[in-house]
């Protein structure tokens, strides 16, 4: 096991005007789960590539353990990678799919056999070790390619979307088996995947990226509570989280529509220092507390949102309530889960300044109620916002003020 350090470290191909991944900053502890979570083409399995040594590093260096890798060749790194589309030889059993590594490595045959069948019954293999890959399933498959990589007893795991092959069920099934399996080894871990689900559920922390600069890194719950931009904001959370540009009055009351909250003391300062008179406010969707009217809210609420149902969306234990703030105009299409196009900052050495904030229809809310709430679309909602559910962003370079 060993940590893992990118210092600067940047990926730019030949012939590119921009780097895929530029002056990238990460420390990752030695036996830590970490995910690099982003959209498509964000630069996250270029990341991974760099510490696998898959992909050159153009500036900066990369360094496992006390070693700098930089220009390592991969197989001199001790890193083991598990891919997308497993890589299973079709013609070779589980039993040697799972020791091919250690058979070119030299090792004996009773060393092999004896990794392989402790691997395989940490995984479940066991019974399969004699079949071929076409006589298993995908999630009996991508346990394979994890023996593989668990029986060369490396420094670090590098996984690139393992899971992305498998149906919904057996995702949320393996992704389980993975978290565990991983503690259970203290395996310094770099797991790449786009589905923030995953990142929320598996990760010790989350490295957030967009157009190959590093947003924010913490825990789930640090980026969930705490967004450091709107990207960041808009990207972790399922339903998104509402981000709608406010108006800002002399009283340091944000509005929208009939929605009006009241502005912290940290953030009226801010806006104050810039001289915006427009906000981002952030509020997810079960930071919205039902209330009979908007003149009854809770002492310590922040102020109160009233909205229009377009519709409904049951999920048993729970409804999401989509529309629109009343005295605004639905949008033709209600945004489900709205994404920021806010590029943001790192909260890193070398990050670029904020692209202009860009939010969701400004009018489109989305609820969480409980599902015996029994609200209808074309009724009107009035919400409170919770205490501690209010997230401000400046409507310029979409950075938080609160």
């Amino acid at each position: 096991m060993a940590h893992v350090v990118f210092d600067n470290a940047t990926c730019t191909y030949p012939g590119a005007e921009e780097p895929s991944v530029d002056k990238f900053n990460l420390e990752i502890a030695d036996g830590e789960f970490l995910v690099l979570v982003g959209p498509s083409g964000c630069g996250k399995s270029t990341t991974l590539r760099m510490l696998a040594g898959l992909e050159m590093v153009t500036d900066g260096s990369i360094s496992i353990g006390d070693k700098d890798v930089t220009n390592t060749e991969p197989r001199d790194r001790d890193i083991a990678m598990v891919f997308q589309n497993y890589a299973l030889y079709p013609h070779m059993s589980v039993r040697d799919n799972m020791g091919f590594a250690l058979k070119m490595a030299g090792k004996s045959k009773a060393e092999i056999n004896e990794r392989v069948e402790e691997a395989a019954e940490t995984l479940g293999l066991t019974e399969f070790l004699d079949r071929k890959p076409k006589a298993l399933s995908g999630g009996q498959r991508q346990r394979v390619a994890m023996g593989r990589a668990i029986v060369r007893s490396p420094q670090v795991f590098l996984m690139d979307e393992p899971l992305s092959n498998l149906d919904a069920k057996l995702r949320v099934q393996t992704r389980t088996q993975i978290a565990a399996l991983q503690r259970k080894l203290g395996v310094t871990t770099v797991y790449v995947t786009h589905d923030q689900t995953e990142a929320l559920t598996m990760g010790d922390r989350i490295a957030v990226l967009k157009e190959g600069k590093l947003q924010q890194v913490g825990t789930p719950r640090e980026l969930y509570d705490s967004p450091r931009n709107t990207f960041v904001a808009s990207f972790i959370g399922s339903p998104a989280m509402n981000l709608s540009t406010f108006s800002v009055d002399a009283q340091g009351y944000a509005t929208n529509g009939s929605a009006r909250v009241e502005l912290p003391e940290q953030a009226r300062s801010a806006i104050s220092s810039s001289g915006e008179s427009t906000v981002v406010v952030g509020f997810r969707p079960e930071g919205l507390e039902y209330v009979p009217s908007a003149d009854q809210l809770p002492a310590d609420s922040h102020g109160v949102v009233s909205f229009v149902v377009d519709f409904t969306e049951e999920l048993g234990s729970d409804t999401y309530l989509y529309g629109h703030l009343d005295g605004t105009e639905a949008s033709s299409a209600p945004s489900v889960s709205a994404i920021s196009t806010n590029a943001g900052t790192a909260g890193a050495a070398g990050a670029a300044p904020a692209a202009p904030v860009a939010t969701q229809n400004a009018a489109d809310i989305v609820m969480r109620v409980a599902a015996s709430a029994n609200i209808q679309a074309g009724e009107t909602v009035h919400a409170a916002v919770v205490p501690g559910g209010l997230h401000v962003f400046s409507a310029g370079d979409g950075e938080r003020l609160n």
